[in-house]
Order: C-alpha cells, then structure tokens, then sequence
C-alpha cells in the first residue's frame, strides 16, 4: 500500500485512534465572507475571485474548503474537507456511507479524468435482490429501509485515491474543520431540520438513527446545536490511519453488523465486499455543443451520456435566437430530453458488465437523425428509443428505476488552475436510515433495476453481484479550446440530468452568468410530462401538446466559471453558497 503523508500505516492501524485534532476556529472574517456570499446569493450576483474558489451546499462546508485553499491546499484537499462536513451538516445527502463521481481537470498535465466511486452491489446480491416471493418487485420503501439496500460505500475511497494523485497538504489536516463541528456541535440548518421531521416514522426504525434525530422523543429544531461524538471519532480514526480504517478492521465488522443484522429487512453486505472495493479511474465522456466540448462522468453514470445526446440533438437549432422565454426553445429542449431518456432507460447500465454503445449514442450522424424528429411544431406524441451503432445485438429491454433526490454537488477551482466537479450520496435522503459510526448507510442498491427482464428481454440495470448501479448524476466540466470555462453540477434524482443541460444552455446560448444561470427556474421532461417551478411556463407548453406539472423542483446546482476572473453561483433552492479570493 502506497504511503501518504502524514499517516502512520502500522499493523493495526485499522484499529487506532487519532489524538484530538488541533483546534480549527471559525473567526469573524469566516463569518463576514459566508455572510457576504450569502447575500450575492440572495441578490441574484455570483461570488467574483481571483484565485480560487469553492462551492457547495453548505456554508459551513463551503468554509472548511475555503480554508484548505487559503493553506495552500489543491483542489482535492479542499474536496476532502468539504465533504468530511457536508457529512455531518447534511447527512441526508452524502458521506462516508455513500458513493460519488468526480470529474477533474489536472492543470499541470492539461489532462482530464473521473473517477468512480460508484458503490456495488455485494457479492452475494442476485437479481432478484428486490422481488417477492412471488416475483413481484417490492415497493421502493419496503427496499430502502433498512440493510438489504445498502451497498459497498465508495466515498472514502475516492477521497483517499483522489488525495493519492493530487493531494498536497497533510492529510490529517483536512479533517480538523469537520471534527471540531462534530465534537463541539453545529447548528442544525433549517433544511435539516425540516426533512428530519418529514420522514420521522422511517428515521425511527433504528435504535441508533432515532437517538441522534430525535433527542428526547423529539426532532432536532433548526438552530439548536448538534454534537455527533461518534462521528468525530469516526473522522480521527481516518485522518490517523486513511481509508484502511474504513474498510478493514473493527469499523467494517460494525458496518456489515449493522447491514446484516437491521430488524426486518437485512442485507448481504459483507467484510469482503469491503475490503475488496476499488474504485475505477475513467476515461471522460465528451460531446460537442456550439464552441465547447461538455464533458462528465460516462457509465455507470447515465449523466454525461444523456446530457450530451439532449445537447447533440439542440446543436443543430439557434436556441440563442430563440431566447429563454420562447416556449418553441422548450419544446426542443423537453423533446430532446425525452428522447435521450429513451435510449438511457434501454441501453445505459455498468459498462464493466453490460456492453453500451457509448460512441454509438453520441454520435453525430446518430443525434441529427434524432434531432429530424424535433423538425415539427408541437410536442411529440411518443419517444421511443433509437438504434445507435453498436457492435453487439440490440436486445435489451426499457428499465423504470427508481430514483429519488438526495445528493450534493462540490465545485471548486485551486490557485493552480485544477478543477474539480463532484456530485456525492447515499441515494434516497438519509439512504437505508442505517446509522454507524455516526454517518448513515446508503440505500444505493435501489438505483437498480427490481425487475431484471421485460417481455423475455433482460434490462441492463438489473442487479448483479458486484456491479455499479446506474446513476443520474451529472458531474460536469466545460472545455473550450482544450480548456476548462465552467464546472457545474446538481443533486435532483434523474432531473438532474435536466438541472444540468439547462444551466449549460442558459449559460452557453442565452448569456447568463453562472448564478443566472443555476437560478432560473426550471423546466425538465423526461418521460412525457413537463415538470416546470412557475405558473408563466405553463399555458406556453400546453398550448405545444405537452402535459404540464408545476410543481417544486429542489435542485442544488454549483457552479464556477473559469475566465480572467473566477465567478461562483449557488442554487437559491438549497442552503449552499460559493466563497473565493
């Protein structure tokens, strides 16, 4: 095992504990620069910077980034520490329990990169891991809660592989932000606090869960200060000994304890699918749109895939003169999604088991043949998959996972030019509801498909021992020239796919700045019905055919654009903010 700087890698490091982290304290410059960047938020300006900058869902974590970068630190070192506290502020959304995608642009080698943090399903998961008795699938909450859900978390891995390639403080110091709000206590957000009391019956199912959510009998209130001792334990034992303390030794045997033992609903994760897990170093996923190449995170993310063949089928319409208010430029736009998502539902799986025709679906030929069908007037009466190049039968049958938003995106740009867009989870908010060492388990497993054949054809998505479930998640970064100009990203579920390809758009053909652009309300179609945030979007669309939904569309867009200055935005939806200097 390579060494890395500052750990102390002995025999039983798995199982040693690290001495009390120096103190790290907020100062009233920390407080006046969240402060500050809160209310750019508030009025509509992105966050302006000369050197470097961060961007996350929130501003505790947002600050503990800030401070890796002040330091001197790389864009991975601040990563770390970002989400070593969005971990514990929003535990609903991302940490160690869960997995993540990150894609990176290394400025010194001009190179870019993902890497897959995706969590697996446990060796001794078959595929019908979610079905019945009977062979019906269940329903998804009777799957979610509780251990048969969870898989082979992957976050811990990534940030230490990523830290590997391009770390460059100490790794033990990035931990200090995210264990001194752990042991001393953090505010409970508003946000928190609000999705603890909404899902207190399933948050109530585990003794350990419901002792930390509900103290005293009651939900946590926002504004009242949360300590998660354990947590903080957690976090001293990885910043003294690295991830091996993760996936071997006293902390793995809880984790599997708890999975394997959860009342009512167990699950197979075992030791071995622990200290088995890798994660995969990818080659990007690139398509081209106007002067930029937008490239993301390929398979078993369906993100970048689907992003690019819904921006391949619009390259050939001048959206830019159409404007963001012509609901003909919506039109386009949904059906293009609508069709995307119709090759994502049959052919977009783990590539590392399921063949997918990634050349096929973005290429040029391909997309204009799909984008004839957008040369009419009104919505399109039925989508169906295309036929790309594809050198393997055409088999396949259409999947209907499930997949609900509970995730978080970090953006951030270091003072050497390296960029980094990670989109992170546990899947369903607060995953399995399965606490251990003070963090939740994910439930990510129910990315998969329950079904695993439709009309005597298998799905691409159906479960399998040790593959990656298919996720939406969209991690971005834009080139021009062979350089990176924007990085950006959201939580959302499968809309995040929409949440992206729209912020790209109003950013690339309607002139937006970045917090324009990740404001501006949304409109996303995916399978027929368009879900749109305001009354205006609404008569426009039905009067072209569409079925309308308005309803709320909480994404938690994060982005940065790279220019001669460095400009942040923040999705008003969510809590977070973006700070820079």
């Amino acid at each position: 095992m390579l060494a890395i700087p500052g750990l102390a890698w002995a025999q039983d490091a798995a199982d040693t504990v690290a001495p009390e982290a120096p103190t790290s304290v907020a100062t009233a410059s920390d407080h006046a620069a969240i402060d500050a960047a809160l209310q750019a938020k508030a009025d509509g300006r992105p966050v302006e910077a000369q050197e470097w900058m961060v961007a996350a869902a929130n501003p505790l974590a947002v600050a503990a980034g800030a401070k890796i970068l002040e330091k001197g630190g790389s864009a991975v070192d601040a990563m770390i520490a970002v989400q070593t506290v969005l971990g514990l502020v929003e535990p609903q959304s991302s940490g160690l329990g869960g997995g993540a995608f990150m894609v990176y642009w290394d400025a010194a080698e001009q190179r870019l990169t993902t890497l897959d943090g995706r969590e697996t399903a446990p060796m001794q998961a078959t595929p019908t891991l979610f079905q019945d008795d009977a062979g019906e699938p269940l329903g998804f909450f009777d799957a979610v809660v509780g251990g048969l859900s969870v898989g082979t978390p992957g976050t811990p891995a990534l940030m230490e592989q990523a830290y590997r390639k391009w770390g460059r403080l100490p790794w033990p110091d990035l931990f200090d932000d995210a264990i001194r709000l752990a042991s001393d206590g953090f505010e409970v957000s508003p946000r928190l606090a609000e999705l603890v009391a909404g899902d207190a019956e399933r948050l109530s199912h585990f003794a350990d869960t419901a002792a930390y959510f509900f103290p005293d009998g009651a939900p946590i209130e926002a504004g009242e200060t949360l300590v998660n001792q354990p947590y903080a334990l957690t976090l001293r034992l990885l910043a003294a000994n690295g991830m091996r303390s993760f996936y071997m030794g006293k902390m793995a045997q809880q984790i599997v304890e708890t999975v394997q033992t959860a009342p009512g609903n167990p699950g197979v994760l075992s030791q071995a699918d622990l200290a088995l897990y890798q994660v995969v170093e990818r080659a990007p996923v690139c398509a081209p749109y106007r002067a930029f190449e937008v490239c993301g995170m390929g398979p078993p993310s369906s993100g970048a895939l689907t992003v690019g063949q819904i921006l391949g089928m619009l390259n050939g319409f001048d959206l830019a003169a159409m404007g963001a208010q012509d609901p003909q430029a919506w039109r386009l736009i949904g059906d293009a999604s609508r069709l995307a998502f119709a090759d994502r539902g049959r052919y977009m799986a783990d590539t590392d088991y399921v063949p997918v025709p990634v050349k096929g679906l973005l290429a040029e030929d391909y997309l204009a043949s799909r984008a004839e069908l957008l040369q009419g007037d009104m919505a399109l009466d039925e989508v169906a998959p295309g036929e790309p190049e594809y050198d393997h039968a055409l088999l396949w049958a259409d999947d209907a996972s499930i997949e609900f938003p509970s995730t978080s995106h970090i953006s951030i740009v270091d003072a050497d030019g390296n960029v980094l867009s990670m989109t992170t989870t546990i899947e369903n908010a607060f995953g399995s509801r399965l606490m251990v060492g003070g963090f939740l388990l994910n439930n990510e497993l129910t990315d998969f498909s329950f079904r695993t054949h439709s009309d005597g054809r298998p799905i691409a998505n159906r479960v399998e021992p040790g593959k990656r479930p298919r996720s939406s998640m969209a991690p971005t970064i834009v080139l021009r020239d062979g350089a990176p100009v924007l990085a950006v990203g959201s939580p959302g579920g499968s809309r995040i796919i929409g949440y992206v390809t729209q912020a790209v758009i109003a950013w690339a053909d309607w002139g937006m700045n970045v917090q324009e652009a990740v404001a501006m309300p949304h409109a996303v179609n995916r399978f027929g019905t368009y879900d749109v945030e305001t009354e205006d979007q609404v008569a426009g669309l039905e009067a072209l055919g569409f079925e309308v939904n308005q309803r709320g569309l909480n994404s938690g867009l994060h982005a940065i654009e790279i220019g001669e200055t460095l400009l942040g935005g923040a999705d008003p939806r969510r809590e977070g903010i973006a700070l820079g200097r």
